[in-house]
């Protein structure tokens, strides 16, 4: 073996030109996976590091539309230290009254925060709300064009602004809002009088435990000696859950669509491998002569291979190393926590394993037939037919890459998903593959063309060295995810411009109190006489245990059972709501006053395992009320209307208070009226504009659409990759054919036009491949697993790929350039 490594690393000091192409694809592929991993992990771990600042404490107890009794208030204080805050949707507006805004009003008290430090921006008056003076986000005072200083009417209370702030240490926690933040302390909460029987609020406990504590084992004890209480109790090792599922499952997605940018590498190192073989034949058929064996040839070129492979993973894993740091630098602003650097070695291994397997498989075939020839065929190697790869390089190969499948789908958070996304992605590689295959064959079939140029063009397409069908491989990979994102993306664009503007409401209204319905009614008719008003009757909480298997008790919950997870909307209708279908079972008959039933969603229904006569209970107010399913309902989604996982028979909420919301669909020319008339005499109606939570879903599909493409761009560099090295590999065959054409008078425009035909007929093949694939897959996921309407636009997903088309021509008669400069004298002294 010494003999061996000293034969490899001399015969390296030759150059690396060969296996440049080898270098650059498994640097594109590992680096996407490494930098995917690595950022997912960085948030995921800077989630949990940060756990009792982003929860605010050790432990959360959270209760939904009421505070605590003073039996629980009093458990609760004897765990710690405890801080009390209140968090709704408001309304704020100038003093004027001229322009209101959607808020997300919190209140807190003394203590806090229990972690972190709440920070205001320079030019505050106070550091902290109290006396009358709150703190609002940078976003509320543009929107409201006021100042430190400046008066604004937060429900029944004027306030003043007391600071801008620059920093809120538990807004990560809080979850999803569709407004600026306002700070208030709990004095001005009261000054309010936004916190009514019935109104829609969340009362929380956070609790910093004694040095010691178990913070998840004190919560479940807690849940324990209250099982009734309805409270959602969180400890800080799971503090922000759907802000972490949403990360991990973006992260996962996005390494696996780097795992395929890999495998299309993959093909560029088997090319690369193959070339750099190719090139070192009369160094191997002297070796041979002298008596080295084929294990010895083998073993050579493999530690060559393993030691460059080694050097672009290691260059890789330092730049997926720094990519969190990157992200933060240019777009921080667009991730929940910022992460600061930190090396993920979980994901640079997972990343380091993924690319060495891949170079292994791919470069295995190309040594394997090194390996098996001998001296004399490699001195004429060049007139000899490729051999097949020994079966045991096949096992091997299959081996390699069952071994890649089997770790993603092993350390993938949802396994299922994993194996369905590598089955799809392997399913498309046979599928090109094939069309490769056909695609040359097709080739060699066609009629020989009396034009001269587009017949070398074609039979360019099948000679013997084409690499034609791996071509349509990496390519139409790349290709196919771009498209499929640009008909996913451009069919929604085009929901949330046209479709769903059309169908939503111009407002949904909260906190609509129950005994002045009449009086809002006619507030909303005067402002607006040519509007439609739906109200429907309000109440949120948990549901907290199903078919008598409470789920505080639950060893796991059924994956996707989002609805057991925190509060959910409930309501109850004498009716079957406009947009709902019943799928099993019977709606209640008018009139109804029996025992609660309940009529569930199907969907809901089904990850739960539930069936007609099941038992679910939900908590309204801290008081449990348990019903019977009745029947299940398929929801129409894109109605934009009140659509409820659960709606109750009438009486079910009986004594309990409750308030109202409402639809409101109208002309966008009476939205600003509407606005300040519902404003001014009902302060604590919360009116959401339907266009800017459109404008806010817009934004974030635009950044999940940027990382996607992102990651399909590494798929696109690897297929490009891939197609560098092809014209490499066939540099010095182009070469000899130019010098032919040339020699029987043909001019350099000629030459150039037999490889232009020869590109745009690939491309165009490609392209057409890819806009197939593409346009399946994304009806599919629009159609099918979105269930929105079929509307791509067509212009966008033909530029993308007319892009694709004008990259391949472009690199393809850059690549010709060689053969087009060779001299015929030259040349052929050199041959």
């Amino acid at each position: 073996m010494s003999v061996v490594w000293r034969l490899a690393l001399r015969d390296l000091r030759g150059g690396l030109v060969g296996l440049r192409l080898l270098a650059i694809c498994l640097f594109l592929g590992v680096a996407a996976i490494a930098g995917v991993g690595s950022l997912s992990s960085a948030i995921v771990g800077e989630l949990r590091s940060q756990g009792r600042v982003i929860l605010g404490g050790d432990l959360s107890v959270s209760l939904s539309q009421r505070q605590a009794t003073p039996d629980e208030r009093a458990a609760i204080a004897r765990l710690g230290r405890v801080s009390e805050s209140a968090a709704m949707r408001a309304m704020a507006s100038r003093s004027d009254g001229a322009e209101a805004v959607l808020a997300e009003l919190k209140a807190v008290d003394a203590a806090y925060p229990l972690y972190g430090t709440l920070t205001v921006a320079p030019g505050a008056i106070v550091a902290r709300p109290g006396g009358g003076r709150v703190l609002i986000a940078p976003a509320l005072a543009e929107r409201l064009r006021v100042r430190v200083g400046d008066p604004i009417r937060v429900g029944e209370a004027m306030l003043t602004v007391g600071g801008i702030i620059a920093q809120e240490p538990d807004r990560v926690g809080e979850g999803f809002s569709l407004g600026p933040a306002v700070l208030v302390d709990m004095a001005g909460l009261r000054a309010t009088q936004l916190v009514q029987p019935g109104s829609l609020y969340r009362w929380r406990y956070r609790v910093a435990l004694p040095a010691g504590r178990d913070a998840v084992a004190v919560g479940k004890a807690l849940d324990r000696a209250h099982p009734d209480a309805g409270w959602r109790v969180q400890d800080s090792s799971n503090s922000a859950p759907g802000t972490q599922r949403f990360i991990e499952r973006i992260g996962q997605f996005l390494a696996l669509v780097g795992l395929t940018a890999l495998l299309i590498a993959g093909i560029g190192v088997g090319n690369g491998v193959g070339a750099y073989l190719d090139g070192k034949r009369a160094g191997i058929a002297t070796l041979k002569t002298l008596g080295a064996s084929s294990a010895t040839i083998f073993r050579i070129y493999l530690i060559q291979i393993g030691l460059v492979s080694a050097a672009a993973v290691l260059l890789a894993l330092v730049v997926g190393a720094c990519v969190p740091s990157l992200v933060v630098a240019f777009a921080g602003d667009a991730l929940p926590v910022a992460p600061g650097f930190a090396v993920q070695g979980k994901a640079l291994t997972l990343a380091a394993v993924y690319g060495l397997l891949i170079a292994f498989a791919f470069a295995l075939a190309p040594l394997a037939r090194a390996r098996a020839v001998g001296a004399a065929s490699l001195f004429r190697g060049g007139v000899e037919p490729r051999r097949r790869p020994p079966w045991w390089a096949v096992a091997a190969i299959l081996l390699a890459i069952g071994g890649v499948a089997a770790i993603a789908v092993a350390s993938a958070r949802e396994p299922i998903f994993a194996a369905g996304f590598l089955g799809g992605a392997g399913a498309l590689l046979l599928i090109l593959a094939v069309l490769g295959i056909a695609v040359r064959a097709m080739a060699a079939r066609l009629p020989r063309s009396r034009r001269p140029l587009l017949r070398l063009a074609i039979a360019n397409l099948h000679a013997p060295a084409a690499q034609t069908d791996r071509l349509v491989v990496a390519l139409g990979l790349g290709l196919s995810l771009f498209a499929t994102l640009a008909v996913i993306q451009t069919n929604l664009n085009a929901q949330i411009r046209s479709t769903v503007p059309a169908k939503a409401p111009g407002f949904f209204m909260l906190d609509i109190p129950s005994a002045d319905l009449d009086r809002f009614r006619t507030v909303v008719a005067r402002a607006a006489p040519d509007s439609a008003l739906t109200l429907v009757p309000s109440l949120r909480g948990p549901v907290v245990a199903v078919k008598g298997v409470r789920v505080a008790d639950m060893k796991a919950v059924p994956e996707g059972a989002w609805i057991l997870r925190g509060d959910r909307g409930l309501t109850f209708a004498q009716g079957l709501p406009a947009g709902n279908r019943i799928t099993e079972g019977q709606w209640w008959p008018v009139g109804y006053a029996g025992p609660p039933l309940v009529s569930m969603d199907a969907e809901a229904g089904r990850l739960l395992g539930l069936k007609i006569g099941d038992a679910i209970t939900v908590s309204a107010l801290g008081v449990e009320v348990p019903a019977t399913i009745a029947s299940f309902r398929d929801i129409n989604w894109d109605s934009l209307g009140f659509n409820f996982v659960m709606i109750f028979s009438p009486g079910t909420f009986d004594g309990a208070p409750f308030n109202y919301m409402a639809t409101l669909s109208l002309p966008p020319a009476r939205e600003a009226a509407v606005n300040r008339a519902v404003t001014a005499a009902f302060p604590s109606v919360s009116l959401i504009r339907v266009k800017d939570v459109i404008d806010t879903v817009g934004t974030l599909l635009g950044q999940l659409a940027t990382a996607v493409a992102a990651a399909s761009g590494v798929a696109i560099a690897a297929g490009i990759a891939v197609l560098v090295g092809a014209i490499a590999a066939s540099r010095a065959a182009r070469v000899y054919d130019a010098l032919l054409l040339k020699m029987l008078g043909a001019r350099r425009a000629q030459v150039l036009a037999v490889q232009a035909i020869e590109y745009a007929i690939l491309a165009a093949v490609v392209s057409l491949i890819a806009l197939a694939v593409g346009t399946g897959a994304g009806w599919y996921v629009v159609v099918r697993v979105f269930r929105l309407e079929w509307a791509p636009d067509w212009g966008v997903v033909l530029a993308t790929l007319g892009s694709g088309v004008v990259l391949i021509l472009g690199i393809g008669l850059v690549g010709a350039w060689p053969a087009l400069a060779a001299r015929p004298a030259r040349a052929l002294r050199e041959m």
